[in-house]
């Protein structure tokens, strides 16, 4: 008989030879940086995260850093949208002015900036609209353009989220041309047209005027289409890859851990998260708990880094 249970016996040889640990420096932190001043509101669909202000983010800054977590994503949210989004490239827009914020008070900081149009339009797509269509091309220089105002405000990493096709490769030469070519891109290489970001629309104020994504986001039955996306952002030159959402395709993670050696990144994303803390806050479940083992099975599948709104929590609770 094959006696498993002598290496689950107690929790000194549990850890001994446990497979996967969740350290901070696993965790990335996203935050929403709002136009204005005094900023600090609560996102009522996401218990506990909040939209701060450039001139607020000391706030949580200050946490994010005690608590050890080394990496923070950006969003901005600016109060002025037009039909290209061109707060997302004006050099003095509500990112940028949060990125070099961060750059100078908390240099420590690793910082990530998303790059999109769709909080920045007045329609809420992430391209171009001509005629009611999202058209791909005429998008590209756009989203470069926003690369670059962000890679010049002192961005650590770009992170295109917008799912263009082409995308990674515009960029790529955007920042090269203008002498950034050590920033490397995290891309949004699996993003599904999921479910589970109904409340990030909340908070970004990026939901659709008409219609919705699926022209461009993944269809969510898609496994080997997923790995068609990656291959192809990694020949225009991605450094790193992001897939979301991340809790209901550990399939595709596991699938792209034993494809790609590229460093692998799962967003656990506002839906994920607003389902755990409804259900703690009825008694439902233990939120420690429950939002380790997702963390866990994360790491299990495959993911080095972790972007997840329970990270200060985690980063408590770990340290």
């Amino acid at each position: 008989m094959k006696r498993f249970r002598r290496l689950r016996q107690s929790e000194k040889i549990r850890r001994f030879v446990r497979e996967n640990e969740i350290y901070t420096q696993d965790l990335i932190y996203p935050l929403f940086v709002a136009e204005g001043e005094g900023i600090t509101v609560e996102i009522p669909s996401m218990p506990g995260v909040f939209q701060y202000s450039v001139d607020a983010l000391d706030t949580i800054l200050d946490k994010v850093t005690e608590r050890g977590i080394e990496a923070v994503l950006l969003f901005g949210i600016p109060v002025k949208k037009d039909e290209c989004g061109s707060e997302a490239y004006n050099d003095n827009g509500v990112t940028q002015r949060a990125v070099r914020r961060i750059k100078e008070k908390y240099p420590q900081l690793l910082v990530i900036a998303d790059v999109c149009l769709c909080e920045y339009t007045s329609h809420g797509h992430c391209g171009i609209v001509r005629g009611g269509e999202i058209v791909n091309d005429e998008t590209l220089p756009f989203l470069s353009r926003a690369a670059v105002s962000l890679a010049r405000a002192g961005a650590d990493i770009i992170a295109p989220s917008d799912m263009m096709d082409g995308r990674v490769a515009a960029i790529r030469a955007a920042l090269d041309d203008a002498g950034f070519y050590l920033v490397p891109i995290m891309s949004y290489s699996a993003k599904f047209a999921s479910a589970f970001y109904g409340p990030f629309r909340d908070a970004a104020g990026s939901t659709p005027r008409f219609g919705d994504r699926k022209t461009y986001q993944m269809d969510i039955a898609n496994a080997r289409e997923a790995m068609r996306e990656i291959d192809d952002d990694v020949d225009e030159g991605a450094d790193m890859i992001i897939i979301k959402p991340a809790l209901a395709y550990g399939d595709i993670m596991l699938r792209a851990r034993e494809r790609f050696d590229l460093p692998l990144i799962a967003y656990n994303v506002s839906g994920e998260y607003s389902m755990v803390k409804a259900a703690a806050e009825r008694g439902w479940i233990d939120e420690r708990r429950v939002v380790l083992e997702i963390m866990t099975s994360l790491k299990r599948a495959g993911a080095d880094r972790i972007i997840t709104y329970h990270a200060l929590d985690i980063a408590e609770w770990i340290g």
